[in-house]
């Protein structure tokens, strides 16, 4: 049987599993007289996550190939550190009952405008600087989200403990409770972002091969590797400002997703990894919702798995190269 026919089954595989999942998450324990309402609740996280489950995936997916490593994960950028950072600073500053801490819309838009800026200046702006060295970006982003991270403390240390007991929910990643009206937002970015970089997102299967050939064939490997970081680190702003950090569930989807489809076409990598995001977040929050009664974060979870499946990558295999 051919890869590809292969493929197409191990493709309708994962849809079947997502169908399952869902249809799981929006009728399990539901009683038939409030079907109206437990739809209500449910149908609004449901899309967050899936939509939380396609940035994250495919944007990891993307960062792997540009830094030519498949162990490493876009929250290396420091996106993660950055959003605990804003959200920090304006209940230190501003105070919890302020209007852009109480106001879901306001919040995701000065998380997303922040994070938006400090991509382009930061790594817009450094790209060009190191000579197109991306792995000088890389370095700068570690470097960042450990300068967030302090700044994130030492706000912490000298909060009012009642204020940090009321920023701590907003800190750790959460479907329990999604505000429906950013979902429109959020479409209408990815959408952008996406038709803005249709043309670099064909060239990735050149771009894994190597700058040197892909030189060799013709493509501006500086802009597109540019424009294309420029993408993966507002797409990871995006699921940030929606949910919150999820560090370890891009390095679990994207390495799963090229073990099983064993391809270097980026459509069926990124398609993998994005489904099998859906599955682990929807399956997970299901787990959280009726296995742990909502006591364990779901981002627990999948930080305790992805923690635990990076030191297998990284012992059992090593710093791999893309195939």
């Amino acid at each position: 049987m051919k890869r590809q026919d292969v493929n197409q089954i191990k493709a309708a595989i994962l849809i079947t599993l997502v169908i399952l999942a869902v249809i799981g998450y929006l009728t399990l324990n539901v009683n038939p007289k409030y079907v109206e309402f437990a739809m209500r609740l449910r149908v609004p996280k449901l899309l967050v996550m899936l939509v939380t489950a396609f940035c994250i995936g495919g944007a990891s997916i993307v960062f792997q190939t540009l830094i030519q490593n498949t162990i490493v994960t876009p929250c290396l950028l420091g996106m993660n550190s950055l959003y605990a950072l804003i959200h920090t600073a304006v209940v230190f500053f501003l105070g919890s009952g302020s209007l852009i801490a109480r106001h879901p819309q306001l919040s995701f838009l000065v998380d997303l405008t922040i994070m938006g800026a400090a991509a382009i200046l930061i790594y817009g702006t450094l790209f060009k600087k190191m000579k197109h060295q991306i792995l000088y970006v890389l370095l700068a982003g570690t470097v960042m989200s450990t300068f967030f991270s302090s700044m994130q403390t030492t706000l912490i240390r000298i909060m009012d403990p009642n204020e940090y007991d009321a920023l701590l929910g907003s800190l750790v990643a959460s479907f329990s409770n999604v505000n429906s009206s950013l979902l429109a937002i959020s479409a209408v970015l990815i959408g952008l972002v996406i038709f803005a970089l249709r043309k670099e997102l064909k060239l990735l299967d050149v771009i894994a091969l190597g700058k040197n050939q892909a030189i060799n064939l013709g493509v501006d490997v500086d802009k597109t590797i540019r424009r294309l970081l420029l993408g993966v680190t507002v797409l990871i702003a995006i699921a940030t400002a929606l949910v919150g950090p999820i560090s370890f569930l891009g390095l679990i989807i994207a390495n799963l997703s090229r073990q099983l489809f064993k391809t270097y076409k980026h459509t069926w990598l990124i398609f993998g990894s994005a489904v099998l995001g859906m599955i682990v977040l929807v399956g997970g929050q299901l787990v959280v919702e009726h296995g742990f009664s909502y006591s364990i974060p779901i981002s627990v979870l999948i930080t305790i798995g992805g923690g635990l499946y990076f030191l297998i990558l990284l012992f059992g295999k090593g710093r791999q190269r893309i195939c």
